[in-house]
């Protein structure tokens, strides 16, 4: 049996990142990429629910990953979920099995500690993981023209730290509605802020909502990317049914004189809140999921809602 090992921040950082710098940096300088891992191997959310995991070969780290701890939500039910990212060889070694040896031994782990399911976003080799047991999900992005959405007279507010607790009383009331769904702890919340934070994708980060009285009835999230002519979507809520009008002229607000508005497409029941626009499926970070036991096994396979064509299965902010 394979010997996994966590490795220590200070180890991923010296053995890892300067080699993985040019696969997953994106828009970060190397001091940057270091310095956004180390801050969220030090949060709370770090601590309680990441790690990096590695196998060693006569010292030499052979094959790396990136360990999530998430909890999927299915009807009333809640199933352990265990997020697989970063998958990583050195190019010298590749070739030899390493990261199939690290994989297999991972899961066997994982179905031992009682994780419920194993999920990722492949970029690459999709069918890699389809040997391992892997399926994966519809995944499509959705483009729509910013001047087709409707221009209502909102009263449009910046959100900051300050609106937290409002987003995220939005945010749990369309979820609830889900089928399926990760569910946000607070400790997922702190994991959200740092991703916010980051210069991966480039981009400047957008926050835009509608109050209602004191609350909050909608907001919209993302990154205006000017040199594309592009506002990024990445995560909208409505906290009724009779507040969904307010998305297409906030996502028209947050796009601002850009062109085109892009992203992944939405998760139902938030779908049907945006007009159909062009659909097209995805050739990266495609969500991938295996049921590890026999409680998930049963529980996916008595649901389509998964496999549904015309929403996604999840947020883009829930790619790891």
């Amino acid at each position: 049996m394979l010997n996994l090992a966590t490795l220590r921040p200070d180890e991923y950082v010296a053995e890892v990142l300067p080699q993985t710098q040019a696969l997953w940096a994106g828009a970060r300088t190397f001091d940057e990429y270091v310095a956004e891992f180390v801050a969220i191997t030090a949060s709370s959310w770090g601590k309680r629910r990441f790690r990096t995991v590695g196998i060693r070969f006569d010292g030499v780290l052979g094959a790396s990953l990136k360990r999530y701890e998430r909890t999927l939500r299915c009807g009333t039910r809640t199933f352990r979920a265990v997020g697989i990212g970063a998958v990583f060889t050195p190019a010298e070694l590749r070739g030899r099995g390493y990261a199939t040896a690290l994989l297999g031994a991972f899961l066997d782990l994982e179905r031992r500690a009682g994780s419920d399911l194993a999920y990722l976003f492949s970029d690459i080799r999709p069918a890699f993981y389809e040997s391992l047991g892997f399926v994966a999900l519809p995944s499509r992005t959705l483009a729509l023209r910013a001047d087709i959405l409707p221009s209502e007279q909102l009263d449009v507010v910046t959100l900051d730290a300050g609106d937290t607790a409002a987003l995220r009383r939005v945010f749990d009331q369309l979820e609830a509605r889900r089928p399926y769904a990760f569910a946000r702890t607070p400790l997922d919340w702190e994991w959200q802020r740092l991703r916010s934070a980051s210069r991966e994708y480039g981009g400047q980060p957008v926050a835009l909502g509608v109050r209602r009285g004191r609350g909050l009835a909608a907001y919209v999230l993302g990154r205006r990317v000017p040199e594309a002519d592009t506002f990024v979507l990445d995560e909208f809520a409505f906290a009724r049914d009779d507040d969904a009008h307010n998305v297409a002229p906030l996502l028209r607000a947050a796009a601002g004189d850009l062109r085109k508005i892009q992203g992944r497409l939405p998760p139902a029941p938030a779908r049907h809140a945006l007009p159909r626009g062009a659909v097209r499926t995805r050739t990266g970070a495609i969500p991938m999921l295996l049921p590890l036991s026999r409680a998930f096994t049963a529980a996916y396979r008595g649901s389509a809602a998964l496999l549904d064509p015309d929403a996604g299965p999840c947020w883009s902010t829930d790619i790891i």
